[in-house]
Order: structure tokens, then sequence, then C-alpha cells
């Protein structure tokens, strides 16, 4: 199907972007890596009247680290996450997740903002941003805010973007040396959504665990972050009992849809198993 008609516009800088942004209304959309809006457009579930494509702004590219946070440009490709030598030193979990995200093509022209700012819970980056206790960085009109990721998810396509602002880049602390790290994402094939997907971060002295921070992926209208279970996993020993424990916990948390994916059983058993496997994971890696 071939979607209706509509303006382009390819502004050069960031308050170009804005400027469209304010006066075309809310008919209009940005244009990142097209991957979740193109479609969209081609079945008419989404019919803009405008498209404002951010792919030629500069400043909203890059990767690099000031005063200890690393600042990830919100038009940073997948590949570009992939590839940088700053991210596999100082948050490896990153580019290691990325990897999952997709195919080659996709990961050329994805983009680690439209992930986010799509807001949907199939998604890889929220959850792994929530994990990471990431900050966003918003720009409107009346100037630049910040939000945290866990604050940032309203619902299945719905987040903290206003509809004049922009989320121009992503803050991340790196986690302390020695902390382990996972991603663990169960789909039916190469490419696809996660069925259910956990993102770990994890910190032992000797056998007991001192920090935990659990992302949930595709096992809710958004993106969870798993405040009980992490909670269960401080002071403990990696055994089974305790994973189990915080397998259950997780699973109550879990509010999936069913769809071809699989079922609201299934989903929410896969997200303790999920969960479980990215703990053990990461504590392999706590050094």
């Amino acid at each position: 199907m071939i979607p209706p008609a509509f303006e382009y516009h390819a502004p050069r800088t960031i308050g170009d972007a804005l400027h469209l942004l304010s006066t075309l209304g809310e008919d209009a959309k940005l244009l990142a890596g097209g991957h979740s809006l193109l479609p969209m457009m081609k079945l008419r579930f989404a019919q803009p009247s405008a498209l404002i494509d951010i792919n030629r702004i500069p400043e909203l590219r890059g990767i690099s680290e000031q005063a200890g946070v690393v600042r990830i440009g919100a038009m940073t490709s997948e590949n570009e996450l992939i590839a940088s030598a700053l991210l596999r030193q100082r948050i490896p979990l990153l580019p290691e997740a990325a990897l999952l995200i997709a195919d080659p093509q996709v990961r050329n022209r994805g983009t680690i903002g439209g992930d986010i700012a799509h807001g949907d819970p199939g998604n890889d980056h929220p959850a792994l941003m929530m994990a990471l206790d990431a900050t966003f960085v918003l720009q409107g009109p009346g100037g630049e805010r910040q939000v945290k990721a866990v604050d940032f998810f309203h619902g299945t396509y719905m987040t903290e973007l206003a509809e004049n602002e922009l989320l121009t880049a992503i803050l991340i602390t790196p986690p302390a040396a020695g902390t382990g790290y996972a991603y663990q994402k169960l789909k039916r094939k190469v490419g696809d959504w996660a069925t259910a997907g956990a993102a770990v971060l994890l910190r032992l002295q000797g056998d007991t665990v001192t920090y935990a921070a659990i992302g949930l992926t595709n096992v809710a209208p958004t993106a969870l972050r798993a405040r009980a279970a992490e909670a269960a996993l401080l002071g403990q020993t990696l055994t089974a009992a305790t994973l189990e424990a915080v397998g259950q916990l997780v699973r109550a948390q879990c509010d999936p849809a069913e769809d071809l994916r699989g079922d609201i059983e299934y989903k929410t058993a896969m997200a303790g198993e999920m969960t479980q496997r990215a703990i053990r994971a990461a504590a392999a890696r706590c050094k």
C-alpha cells in the first residue's frame, strides 16, 4: 500500500527541527531511522501531514564521555553502538545487546533515539536504559529538560516526550568496576522482537549480591524496572532458591499482551526464565 501525500522537511539544526515541530502541528512526525514509522505509513496506520527528517543534524550523533558521564546522540545508529570502543570499554552491555537487535541492514539505519522515543514495549533499548539508570535529554521551544528512563514510558507508544519536543541525547553513568552484565532475549528467529527479555547488572562481594538492576522487555505495556526482584537479590547468594524467588517476583510484575509470539502464561514464564539466565550470565562476569 502507498501512503498518502505528505510534506518533507530536512532541517540542519536542532533549532530548525523544533521550529518545524511547533509550526507544523501535531500531524507532523519526526523521521529518524524510519523502521517504525514508514511501515505504519505504508499500512496507513499513521498518516502524518509532514515528515521532519532529522538525519542531517550533526549535533544528534556521536558518543562521548565528559566528567564521568557517557553521552550518546539520539541519532546514533545501532551499528555505531556496536563499533564504539568507548562503549565496549565503559558500558559493554549496550554494544552486546545491540547485536541482538534485528539484522545488519536495520542496525545500519535504526537509531537508539528512535527505538526509545517510539515507546514500543517490544523494542530492546527501553529495558536496557532502565537497567543502566539512563537519563534522556529532551529539548523543546522552552529549553532542555532531563527525564529518567524509568519515568519516560507511560504506555504502549506513549512517552513523556511532548509533541513539540525532540529527544536529543542519552546520558549514562558507566557501571562501577567489577559490575557483571547480560541481556537475555528469547525470540522466535534471528532479528525478531523479543517474546521476553531481561537486562541485568550485578555486583558481588564474595558470593553475596551487593547491587542488582533488572530491566524487562515486552512483558507489559511498557518496559519494566523489576525493583522487587532487585531487592530480593540484595544480600543474598545466588542459590537455586534465590533465583526461584526472583523469578516469582518478576512473573508477578508482568502484564504481557497475547500475540503471535506467545500467550500471556508463556510470556510471563519466559520473563522469569530470561531474568534467571541473565543473572547467572552477569554473575559470571563479576570481577
